[in-house]
Order: C-alpha cells, then structure tokens, then sequence
C-alpha cells in the first residue's frame, strides 16, 4: 500500500483507476424507491441521495450505522505575510478545544452519532511561507496525502473531513486561482474576518503565489504541495481513500472543497462519491461548487470550518436513506399504487 506514495504518479495512477458505484444496486435503489407509499418524486432531492449512498454501498436498501468525521489541523508559513486576523497558536488551542470537547463540531458529532478524530499535522513546523518557495516539498506532501488516506476507518460508511489552521483561506485561494484562473479577488475572501485593507493584502499574497509557482505549468498534485498546506493534503488523501474504497464523503467548506478540487483535476471522476454539504459564507465556496457540479444541501450562512456545515447535512444523508430503506412499499402496506 505503501508504493501509492511513492510518487504523485503513483498516487493519481490509483486515484484514476478507482472503480465506480454498483450499477445493479443502483438499479434496484430506482426500482425501490418507485414502489413506496409516496407520490413520484414527492421526496425530491432526499430521493436522489438514498439512490446515489446506496449505489455506493452497493444495496439497495442502505444503512448509515458508522459515519466518521475527520478534523485535520496544519500551521501555514504564509502566515508571516499577516494574511490572517488570528495568530498562528490558535490552530494548536483549537485541536485541544476539540479533543476537550468544546468545540461545535464536538456538539455536531454527538447529534448525529458520528464519531470524531482529530489529527495534528507537525503544528511545531509550518509549511514554508509560499510566497518565497513551495510549501511543501513533493515528499513533504506525499506524507500528508498517507496521514489522510490512514486516517480513514475502512469500517465507516460515511466520512466527512475538516481542517483546522490559520492561514488556511489563503492557501485555499491560491489553489482554487491556481487551478481555475481568473483574478486573485475571485478566489480571496475574508476569511478569519479580516477587513478590507487586509483582504486587499491577502488578495496580493495569492496572486503573487500563483505568478512565481506556476511558471512551469505544475500538476495538480504539485499544485496542492506548492500552495497548500498539510491538512488540507490529508484531507484530500482522507478523501481519495474513501474513492477507492466506495466509502461516500460530505464535503464541507472552502477550504475542504479546495482540496477536492485537486483530486478532480487529477481524474474527472475522482468526486463520484462525494456529496455537498453546504455552501459556506467565504466568497468563492460557491464558485468552486459551479466548477464541480455539487449542488450544496445546505445554505445557513456558514463559514466556521472544522467540518462543521458538512456534519450538519450528515442529518439530512441519514433522513434520506432512513425513508428509502424504511417505508414500506405499496404492497406491503396494503395501499394502492398509482396507476
């Protein structure tokens, strides 16, 4: 397992031999769901998710028992370039508020009955500052990619990944500039809340990131090495395991879909298995979603990360599969089909 980290050849080589979801079960999740004590689509989009979990799962009468929430916390050398409002030991007092229980995703994950884990990523050692050299070497970034793909229990049947890290933002701008184009302002938002000034500062920052680091035209992998940061790598190896492995994911905010985007420009079907959790308050999270086709279940005004907005819509993943799997079909209840 090993030799999938040898390289960033190696790693896309499995990620695009990744096999898809169980068309048999598939079909006989469309059968179902036409023969329950409901009018046709009268359960819309709730429909559609049990349908696509249990192709996944490959039943057609699926059960979410284990879903798994993964929260990765990394330290950005960017920070040094005051792109943040927040100082760089928040992300270390956070990780003991989430293993202290205090913290939002703590209360999510009780709701829902998901467990939580929290990584640490070298907190001690920031990736470089990317203004001046990549973040992080190609090794450097393999290792994050296996610390994600590790992470993932292969007993879970639904997972939804988090970071945590100041400076994070930034690095999820220069990425989503990096790989999609446009101006640096299209992707750059105000992220720890800073104010305009700042905005402006930061908006700089990722434009002349991207300018020095992709001047010999990078892969996406080496993108996400050159610009991101070690969470946001374990959450897209946490990610790509859970592809291969048929496992569906719940994406949560810009900086989680940032990291999504890699994987799909590494293989267009590397997002099969993923769902949209919500769409968040910074700018360009909706932006990124147009560019993957996600249609986010959610819209609350978010923005907290932490894995938090795509814990919330674990609730409506399991009413959809609950109904699909539980109702009883027009037969079994003695009520008249349409006709």
């Amino acid at each position: 397992m090993d030799q999938i980290f040898s390289s960033f050849a190696a790693f896309s080589s499995v990620l695009k031999e990744a096999t898809g979801p169980d068309l048999k079960a598939h079909a006989a999740a469309v059968a179902r769901n036409v023969q329950l004590t409901k009018p046709p689509a009268a359960l819309g989009r709730l429909e559609e998710l049990a349908i696509w979990y249990g192709s996944w799962r490959a039943t057609a009468q699926p059960a979410i028992t284990a879903p798994l929430i993964v929260v990765f916390a990394g330290n950005h050398g960017v920070t040094a370039q005051g792109v943040s409002a927040f100082p760089a030991e928040v992300t270390a007092q956070m990780v003991g508020n989430f293993h202290a229980g205090g913290a939002a995703i703590n209360q999510l994950a009780k709701t829902f009955g998901a467990r939580l884990a929290v990584y640490a990523l070298e907190l001690e050692r920031p990736t470089l500052d990317f203004t001046n050299a990549p973040a992080m070497s190609e090794e450097e970034t393999l290792a994050a990619l296996k610390i994600g793909w590790d992470a993932v229990d292969p007993n879970c049947d639904l997972l939804v990944v988090g970071e945590m890290g100041i400076g994070n933002t930034t690095s999820a701008a220069a990425i989503a500039h990096a790989l999609y184009g446009g101006l640096a302002q299209d992707w750059t938002g105000r992220g720890t809340g800073v104010n305009d000034q700042s905005l402006a500062h930061k908006t700089k920052v990722v434009a002349d990131a991207v300018t020095l680091h992709m001047a010999n035209a990078p892969s996406p992998l080496q993108i996400l090495g050159r610009l991101g940061g070690r969470e946001l790598a374990a959450m897209a190896g946490a990610m790509a395991y859970a592809r291969v492995n048929h496992i569906p994911v719940i994406l949560d905010g810009f900086i989680c879909t940032a990291a999504a985007c890699v994987l799909q420009a590494v293989s267009s079907s590397a997002l099969d298995h993923v769902i949209a959790g919500h769409v968040s308050d910074e700018g360009a999270h909706r932006a990124l979603l147009v560019r993957l086709g996600k249609t986010p279940l959610l819209d609350l005004g978010l923005r907290l990360g932490e894995a938090s907005g795509g814990a919330l819509a674990i609730g409506i993943l399991q009413a959809a599969v609950n109904c699909h799997s539980g109702m009883a079909t027009f037969d079994q209840a003695g009520v008249s089909g349409a006709g």
